[in-house]
């Protein structure tokens, strides 16, 4: 799931490994025999990752910026607030834990079990988050492109 966890050569049941050498990279084929190298795969997975997580923190955002703009006539304006907030706090959360965990080596063996715990601490907030966004999507802002209450119409129309 992120880019700093590469593949490990793997060992054989009598403790060597499989490709001889354990600081070289573990390269698989797949298909036609084209060569798969997880390294790579981990970090264009990460980049993709990090591109949604920009993505959800810019559609936030955007609400965030409606619900202000319509106030308290919003039918769910308490609600729509903390759910966002929350939102949008444990995303910074999530970035500040992906910045200590990229920063681990996780080849030192006594730094193992904490790369672990906060890898786990990770998921759990990135489910907290995809939660409470699905809570904030089923409350709906249908019109949310639309002009909110109490802002003037700008027309582009001009009178001869």
């Amino acid at each position: 799931m992120y880019g700093q966890f590469a593949i490990q050569p793997s060992k054989t049941n009598n403790g060597d490994y499989i490709n001889g050498n354990m600081n070289e990279p573990q390269v698989m084929t797949v298909g036609g025999g084209k060569a798969l190298d997880p390294n790579k795969y981990a970090t264009k997975k990460t980049i993709a990752q990090g591109m949604l997580d920009i993505a959800l923190l810019t559609a936030n955002a955007s609400q965030l910026k409606y619900v202000l703009q319509v106030g308290k006539s919003y039918e769910f304006y308490s609600v729509m607030l903390g759910l966002i907030i929350t939102s949008l706090v444990l995303q910074v959360l999530v970035g500040v834990l992906f910045l200590i965990i990229g920063g681990m080596n996780i080849n030192d063996p006594q730094q193992h079990k904490a790369a672990d715990i906060l890898n786990n601490i990770i998921v759990m907030f990135l489910f907290v988050i995809s939660v409470v966004n699905v809570i904030l999507n089923s409350l709906g802002i249908e019109q949310m492109n639309r002009v909110p209450p109490g802002v003037p119409i700008k027309t582009n129309s001009t009178k001869s």
